[in-house]
């Protein structure tokens, strides 16, 4: 699935109830996510690894589209390596 279908996917599934809950109320569910996602990166659990990214990824994209941002569009930004450095692999001195 590329990312236009998988944006336009969550935005049928649960667009109206995020958008009716506010981004704020997104934005702290979405927190809410990261903090499981931490803690299976934490226990190595690998299952649970991969739920936590899928419930993050889905609640930045909610996040996304209440916000109007189209994510096909924003990752313009790293298409042609680091925004900072513009190489592949980064080669900027500091760690980010």
């Amino acid at each position: 699935m590329n990312i236009s279908k998988f944006q336009k996917l969550i935005e049928e599934t649960y667009l109206e109830k995020d958008s009716k809950r506010g981004l704020a109320k997104t934005f702290m569910w979405f927190t809410e996510e990261v903090g499981e996602l931490s803690r299976a990166l934490r226990d190595n659990n690998k299952e649970e690894l991969e739920k936590e990214f899928a419930d993050v990824l889905a609640w930045l994209f909610s996040l996304a589209s209440i916000s109007g941002v189209k994510m096909e569009e924003a990752i313009v930004k790293y298409t042609a390596g680091c925004p900072v450095c513009g190489k592949i692999p980064c080669m900027c001195e500091e760690i980010r």
